[in-house]
């Protein structure tokens, strides 16, 4: 079973941006895989409380985001 998982700053996205993940990912996997992957793919946009990550050891916040 394909799996993708997205772990993105909590807010940032609409519900329709989501769906356009899920669905443009889905059809990744299809044409890599064959079409028959298509009903096993799961995809999973995981919403990151602000502050709650990092990279190279420095917290990031959607300020620091926009800001950057």
């Amino acid at each position: 079973m394909p799996f993708a998982n997205f772990k993105v700053p909590a807010g940032t996205l609409t519900p329709a941006q989501k769906e356009q993940i899920v669905t443009r990912t889905t059809e990744l996997y299809a044409e890599i895989y064959g079409d028959r992957a298509r009903a096993s793919t799961m995809v999973l946009v995981e919403e990151v409380a602000d502050g709650g990550w990092g990279i190279g050891g420095d917290v990031l916040t959607l300020a620091k985001l926009q800001a950057g």
